[in-house]
């Protein structure tokens, strides 16, 4: 990592509250929460948004919203992401196959229409030169209701910030979930490493 957490005393005591509850949940502090708690504003803020997006009451349900934080972090070069939005999918019930075809989504059959439109929609906000066009956002539509829609473009639009953050700062995995090299993006023609 090209910035290395502090003593873990030298944090707030709000925040080691929350690495407590991350090493109960993950059996370790995560290396992001580390590192954001470096500015307990910053922190304290991003922890809310996530809380906020990732709740049970979201009208996304679980494997959606991993299917698109997964994507999100594959996109973005982000093996830490990778790593444990991968192993959330896997526990939300999303199939090996399907874990293992989402970074070609667009050739496999494993894929419902609502996440296939909520992939697509995820791609054209993610890449820089994407675009959203008015017959995606009819295709949401006809699977999201405006509020989902909402929650779905913040969903990924924090992932994007959460996964840029981890890249730029070369986070590295700690083990969440095993995913093999899966070779080339089929969308981009760079190379994917997990």
């Amino acid at each position: 990592m090209y910035v290395q957490p502090k003593p873990l005393n030298r944090y707030p005591w709000f925040i080691r509250l929350f690495f407590a509850k991350q090493k109960h949940t993950y059996g370790a502090v995560l290396d992001p929460g580390l590192l954001w708690g470096r500015s307990g504003w910053v922190f304290t803020t991003v922890a809310m948004l996530y809380g906020a997006l990732n709740r049970n009451g979201s009208p996304l349900n679980g494997v959606m919203r991993s299917l698109v934080t997964v994507r999100v972090s594959q996109i973005n070069h982000c093996e830490f992401c990778v790593d444990i939005n991968g192993a959330t999918l896997q526990k939300r019930g999303a199939s090996e196959e399907k874990v293992l075809d989402l970074r070609n989504w667009r050739d496999s059959d494993l894929f419902a229409p609502e996440e296939r439109v909520a992939l697509e929609y995820t791609e054209a906000v993610t890449y820089t030169d994407g675009r959203v066009t008015e017959d995606l956002m009819e295709g949401l539509r006809g699977h999201f209701d405006d509020d989902a829609i909402i929650e779905l473009t913040g969903l990924i639009a924090f992932q994007n910030m959460s996964s840029k953050f981890n890249a730029a700062l070369d986070i590295p995995p700690q083990g969440f979930c095993q995913m093999p090299d899966l070779g080339t993006d089929a969308d981009t023609g760079r190379k994917q490493e997990n």
